[in-house]
């Protein structure tokens, strides 16, 4: 899949797209990379970029990265682990796959912060919906 058929495909994921502000940058066999610009919406009451930013961005750029060659993959379960607080400017997403299985797989996202630091690690397992 051409990163332009991917933006067409997810164009029309109007949560992730249209109210997070996902944009897909790179896409490649079992490979994806996803940013968000961080804004104001993003933060919480503290003032820090909420947790379900990185959540949601970690499976938009795992459904890139999984559904690349027009398989219908569903998140069956991921774990995110939260390694540090996000400085101002995006969120970058890198999704790879370590496993593609006859019904499931297995990918990791690591999320970096504007900076170059990296704020999060998910680990997502998919199902392949025949």
């Amino acid at each position: 899949m051409t990163l332009e058929e991917a933006a067409a495909r997810y164009g029309k994921d109007p949560f992730a797209t249209k109210a997070l502000g996902a944009v897909i940058e790179e896409v490649g066999d079992g490979y994806a990379k996803c940013s968000v610009e961080l804004r104001d919406i993003h933060r919480n009451s503290a003032g820090n970029v909420m947790g379900g930013v990185p959540a949601v961005l970690a499976d938009f750029c795992f459904a890139v990265a999984s559904d690349a060659d027009a398989n219908r993959i569903v998140t069956l379960n991921s774990s995110i682990t939260y390694l540090g607080m996000a400085k101002d400017g995006r969120l970058i997403a890198e999704g790879r796959r370590i496993k593609d299985g006859r019904s499931t797989c297995c990918y990791t996202v690591d999320i970096t912060d504007g900076v170059g630091t990296q704020v999060v690690v998910a680990n997502i397992t998919g199902f392949r919906m025949r």
